[in-house]
C-alpha cells in the first residue's frame, strides 16, 4: 500500500496521509481526465501489468484500484 500511496501522491499531488479507499476523483480536486490517464500509466508501469479498458473506465475510488491490482497478482502489504 505504501507503493500505491507514493504513487497516487506523486501524480495527484496531495499528502500520502490523506489516501484512503474512498479517495476518488469526486473528492480530489487534482484528480481529473489527464491526471486518470496518468495514474494509469504510472501503476501499470511500477507494477508491471497491463489493464483492460473496462478496468480503467469502472474503477472509481483507491479501494477499487487497490482490487484491480490484486487481480493482476499484485500485493500490497502495509
Amino acid at each position: 500500500m505504501k507503493r500505491l500511496k507514493a504513487i497516487l501522491s506523486d501524480v495527484l499531488e496531495i499528502d500520502e496521509d490523506s489516501i484512503n479507499d474512498e479517495t476518488s476523483p469526486e473528492n480530489v480536486e487534482t484528480w481529473d481526465s489527464l491526471n486518470g490517464l496518468v495514474l494509469v500509466t504510472e501503476l501499470e508501469s511500477q507494477f508491471n501489468i497491463k489493464f483492460s479498458m473496462e478496468e480503467v473506465t469502472s474503477v472509481k475510488c483507491v479501494g477499487e484500484i487497490k482490487k484491480a491490482l490484486e487481480g493482476h497478482g499484485v500485493v500490497l502489504s502495509e
